[in-house]
């Protein structure tokens, strides 16, 4: 309320202000004769469209290389030496031993 009433009185001088602006009211200008423009050239519609060119030829083909010459196949090795038969074993005695494990206790 302590702000109101001077807001108010700005207000209304601001608004009082805006309604008494005199016009201004601007002279216009003698006209000034244009210069004579030469004419401008506008184009036409465009005309139609030409026909497709011919296409042209192919290339020749290159020559192919020569093929290179084969190598020469390599000698047979000799054969090595046969290995001499070995000793033959002991014949064994005829007793043969046979071991088993123990018996094992049930459950409880």
């Amino acid at each position: 309320m302590k702000y109101a009433l001077p807001i108010f009185a700005v207000a209304a001088a601001l608004s009082l202000a805006a309604c008494d602006r005199p016009a201004v009211i601007t002279v216009p200008a003698a006209p000034v004769a244009a210069p004579v423009a030469a004419p401008v050239a506008v184009p036409g519609p465009a005309g139609p469209t030409g026909a497709t060119g011919a296409t042209g030829s192919s290339g020749g083909t290159g020559a192919t290389g020569d093929t290179g010459a084969t190598g020469n196949t390599g000698n047979t090795g000799y054969t090595g030496a046969t290995g001499a038969t070995g000793a033959t074993g002991k014949t064994g005695d005829g007793t043969t031993i046979i071991v088993m494990p123990p018996a094992s206790a049930p459950a409880n």
